[in-house]
C-alpha cells in the first residue's frame, strides 16, 4: 500500500479582528492531526494563502493550552520547519494528494472563509471523490465551495463546527466576522453539535468535520480509517 499524501491547509490571518489582539493558527489542531498522519506514514505537505510561516495563536502556546502533541511539536524541529516553510495555497492541486485537512484557530474566519483558491481547492478534492476535513472554526471554510450544479457543497449535509455557545464562551461573539454555526446553518448544512467543548464528529460522503480542538483527534483518524478503506477495496 503506498503512503498517503495529505495537504494540511492553514491560516495566514494573525488579527483578531478590532480587539487588538492576535490570532491564527490553534497549535493542538495542528499538532495533534500532524502527529496521527505523520505516525501513519502519510506525505504531508502544507499550505497557506500567503506561504511561509502562519501564525500561531498566542493561548494556544501557553501552558494550559498545552497536550502531548503540542509539547512533542515543539520538541521537533524538523516539524518545526515545515511549519515555517508552508507552500502557497495557490499553488497546489487536489490532483496531487489523497486527501486535504483544515486546523482551526480563529484566523480561517478571516481569510480561508473567503479564499478563492480554498474553495476552488475544497470543490477539486470532492470532484475527485477525495476527502475533505476541518476541525473547530475551519468548517467555515466549506462556506463557498459548490458543486458542478452550483448548489452549496454544504447544503443537506450533516456538518459541526464551532458552536455558537462555545463562541460566546471563550468571549468572542461580537469579535469575529461571522460564527460557524450560523454560518453553516445559513448555507443549508444540517448541523449538529455536542455539548461544549466535547468531541463530536460528522462524515456525510467525503465531508469529516470536528466540532472543536477535542474533535481534532477523531476527525484526523476518521480521514486514515477512509482513505485505508478505499485503499483495500481498489
Amino acid at each position: 500500500m503506498r503512503a498517503k499524501k495529505i495537504l494540511i491547509v492553514l491560516t495566514s490571518h494573525d488579527r483578531l479582528g478590532n480587539t487588538g489582539e492576535k490570532t491564527g493558527v490553534w497549535l493542538d489542531e495542528f499538532a495533534t492531526p500532524y502527529y496521527v498522519f505523520k505516525d501513519a506514514g502519510a506525505i504531508l505537505t502544507l499550505a497557506s494563502p500567503k506561504g511561509g510561516q502562519p501564525p500561531l495563536d498566542p493561548k494556544s502556546i501557553m501552558a494550559d493550552s498545552q497536550t502531548d502533541a503540542t509539547r512533542r511539536f515543539n520538541a521537533d524541529r524538523e516539524a518545526q520547519t515545515v511549519f515555517a516553510n508552508t507552500k502557497k495555497l495557490g499553488d497546489v492541486r487536489a490532483s496531487d494528494f489523497d486527501a486535504v485537512f483544515y486546523p482551526g484557530g480563529h484566523g480561517p474566519l478571516w481569510d480561508l472563509a473567503v479564499d478563492q483558491n480554498s474553495a476552488r481547492l475544497i470543490e477539486d478534492f470532492l470532484a475527485q471523490n477525495k476527502p475533505v476535513s476541518a476541525v473547530c472554526h475551519a468548517p467555515i471554510v466549506l462556506m463557498n465551495a459548490k458543486d458542478k450544479s452550483g448548489a452549496y457543497i454544504v447544503a443537506d449535509r450533516n456538518i459541526t463546527g464551532f458552536s455558537n455557545s462555545e463562541e460566546k464562551a471563550v468571549g468572542l461573539t461580537d469579535a469575529v466576522p461571522a460564527l460557524v454555526e450560523d454560518m453553516l446553518i445559513r448555507r443549508g448544512a444540517k448541523y449538529s453539535k455536542a455539548a461544549d467543548f466535547m468531541a463530536h464528529v460528522c462524515i456525510d460522503g467525503n465531508l469529516i468535520t470536528g466540532q472543536n480542538p477535542a474533535s481534532a483527534e477523531p476527525v484526523a483518524r476518521q480521514v486514515l480509517a477512509m482513505l485505508d478503506k478505499r485503499a483495500m477495496a481498489a
